[in-house]
């Protein structure tokens, strides 16, 4: 399988309707810069933010820009690791799970508009799975795959080595595959607001 390879143009279009049809918006930009300007634009002034940790983020500039502190935004995130109580920290973070805007990326996306999302604490999950009204995805077309077994094997024999090896570098321990969402579509009446920015650049795993 080559989990690198950006997808063309047609399969892009492809997994575009299907994830409208499952009630997704989709924008299509070719860098991670564009991406960055296409957030900038979508979340106003004063919102709660909050984001999983996502090397995808990190790549395109999103990191860099909240911490910067210019973007207005109400960053949760940062309030959580400011808190030095172990105790009050857990609890800033569970509430943080009622952000305005929660971004992330996705592990593998399929071309009929479902797509995979693997944590080890599954602090990100309640976010993606139901609390916060409005997600933003940014994910590469090197992610699509044609279906939901591909996109499993995309996570376990590709994302989640290189994702174990960089935090082993980088704190000294690992990850593991403790909960998997498979995120097929966006029920209507919840209200949500779903968005998915695909880009035609490589960026995360």
């Amino acid at each position: 399988m080559h989990y690198t390879t950006l997808a063309s143009a047609e399969t892009v279009d492809r997994t575009t309707e299907a994830l409208r049809t499952n009630n997704i918006e989709v924008f299509k930009v070719d860098t991670g810069a564009e991406a960055l300007e296409t957030i900038k634009n979508l979340i106003p002034t004063g919102a709660s933010v909050m984001n999983g940790s996502s090397v995808t983020l990190e790549k395109m500039g999103y990191i860099e820009y909240l911490k910067s502190g210019t973007h207005g935004w109400n960053n949760l995130h940062e309030t959580i690791l400011a808190e030095q109580d172990p105790v009050k920290q857990a609890q800033l973070r569970k509430q943080a799970t009622l952000s305005d805007y929660y971004l992330g990326s996705v592990h593998a996306l399929t071309e009929a508009g479902e797509f995979i999302i693997a944590s080890n604490t599954g602090s990100q999950l309640p976010h993606i799975v139901f609390t916060s009204p409005n997600l933003i995805f940014v994910v590469s077309t090197q992610k699509i795959v044609f279906t939901l077994a591909e996109a499993m094997q995309r996570l376990e024999e590709h994302v989640f080595p290189l994702e174990d090896k960089r935090l082993k570098e980088k704190f000294g321990v690992g990850t593991m595959l403790s909960k998997i969402v498979i995120f097929k579509n966006e029920n209507p009446r919840l209200g949500r607001k779903v968005k998915m920015i695909l880009v035609n650049e490589k960026l995360g795993f």
